[in-house]
């Protein structure tokens, strides 16, 4: 679509131009490059535009005449429209998202525990205030209870994470295979979240169930890793979780990698990139990774001038590929929409929500609280009610919650990248604002410049 196209112009006729240019248009230069793109998330059109092309679009937004095949090309991809046709479309793409995520499949988050043996220097939860309260039977058998007859009916998955879910202990063992065992009466696919400290020991506990995958960190190799991601008390972890990477590799539990970033750590991604694909890992259709921004989620570190922001990072990614084009095959960063639309060939559909909060993702923890999502939950502030000792529900909070959407978020309804970013994540817009139905802006428009040169056109040099 992007690459064998006719021109958007071939005549030089001029008219007077009465459509609208669409509020949903994403126009700019590619990054090192002379050509534009323009993208319309809600007609589903993206296009790549030679310098000529570029600058008749940017003279037009200026309020100069264009050619006559260039308006009616432009028209014919939505990109200029009628303002009424338009918002009905928009009504009934929304309407269209909202039907499909009422069927979407449910991520319910189960905390067993806030401990850890860890001491990473960047943990979120390090000044929570934990109860005394431990996980039993009781509690779990409470759980289980209640998802089953919340969300009867939904498709859902389970994905256990902490603190350290799987802590070497008879006790913890003992816990997590008694709830596997009711995962599987549950017919529940599994994820764990885990440090992977003690992958080796749990291989074959994780085999008895319905395992999905289990998200490992790690942050570089050998001594960065270690100098981040270290036991309590002080002590190397690399070696360890490279070996139950491994043994989950070699017993068939399918493993997503994840390596958490900023400016500490950030130059050694090619590194391990390489350590992966020399491991044979990015080979093995059981493997997958993402990269994580460290991030300021609910106190302010006092470290913070380490993080990148969201497009520091990915415009230092995009050179580190430049440089290392073989991190491709250990990560493909999204650039928002545009590894979609590479991949594809289409963009994804309108995203009015990027938000799952108490639509498809919930968080419950061994105390018996419900939280929004993993970004919440332990936080007291942010309970939602209670599945133990007793069901109760707080219907306010929960509403809002279910209610944001880039529809309910002022800000939203006049920024042409609503329907590629979807509002942002509500626990960081809560945490910045006070509100939930505030924004989390994300640079839709400078990653699709990084995604189009690197997806499209670096791709034909």
């Amino acid at each position: 679509m992007l690459k064998h196209r006719r021109p958007l112009w071939v005549a030089t006729i001029k008219i007077f131009i009465t459509m609208t240019y669409s509020k949903h248009n994403i126009f700019s230069r590619i990054v090192g490059s002379d050509n534009f793109f323009i993208v319309n998330p809600l007609s589903g059109s993206a296009d790549i535009l030679n310098p000529s092309e570029g600058k008749m679009l940017h003279d037009f937004l200026h309020g100069k005449e264009i050619p006559e095949v260039f308006h009616e090309n432009l028209k014919e991809k939505g990109y200029l429209v009628d303002e009424k046709e338009e918002g009905r479309l928009y009504r009934s793409k929304y309407l269209d998202f909202i039907d499909a995520r009422d069927g979407d499949e449910v991520q319910l988050f189960f905390v067993p525990n806030y401990s850890c043996n860890f001491a990473c220097t960047y943990c979120y939860q390090d000044e929570y205030t934990n109860t005394k309260q431990e996980l039993t039977t009781e509690v779990i058998d409470a759980f289980f209870r209640y998802i089953n007859h919340e969300f009867a009916g939904r498709k859902k998955y389970l994905t256990v994470f902490g603190g350290e879910p799987l802590l070497n202990s008879t006790k913890q063992k003992g816990l997590i295979v008694y709830m596997l065992k009711l995962a599987n009466e549950s017919n529940l696919e599994v994820c764990f979240v885990t440090n992977g400290y003690t992958l080796a020991e749990y291989t074959d506990i994780l085999k008895s169930a319905h395992i999905r995958e289990i998200q490992v960190t790690l942050d570089g190799i050998g001594r960065v890793h270690d100098a981040r991601r270290f036991l309590k008390g002080g002590g190397a972890t690399f070696e360890k979780i490279v070996t139950g990477i491994d043994a989950c590799l070699q017993s068939g539990l399918p493993v997503n990698l994840r390596m958490v970033i900023d400016k500490e750590n950030m130059d050694g991604l090619p590194e391990m990139a390489r350590f992966a694909i020399d491991k044979g890992w990015t080979g093995n259709a059981l493997f997958k990774t993402q990269l994580g921004r460290n991030y300021e989620l609910h106190h302010c570190q006092a470290t913070a001038e380490k993080l990148f922001s969201r497009i520091s990072l990915y415009e230092t990614i995009y050179n580190q590929v430049r440089e290392h084009p073989y991190i491709l095959e250990f990560y493909k960063p999204a650039y928002s929409i545009s590894k979609f639309l590479a991949e594809n060939g289409s963009l994804p559909d309108p995203l009015f929500d990027a938000c799952p909060a108490c639509k498809t993702e919930w968080a419950f923890d061994y105390s018996g609280q419900i939280f929004s999502c993993t970004a919440t939950v332990g936080k007291a502030d942010e309970s939602l009610g209670t599945f133990y000792p007793e069901v109760s529900r707080k219907d306010e909070m929960i509403a809002a919650w279910e209610n944001r959407d880039v529809t309910s978020i002022a800000e939203c309804s006049t920024c042409n990248m609503q329907l590629a970013c979807g509002g942002g994540c509500g626990s960081v817009a809560k945490n910045r604002t006070g509100h939930v139905c505030s924004t989390d802006c994300r640079p839709v428009k400078e990653l699709l410049e990084l995604g189009f040169s690197a997806y499209f056109e670096q791709k034909h040099e």
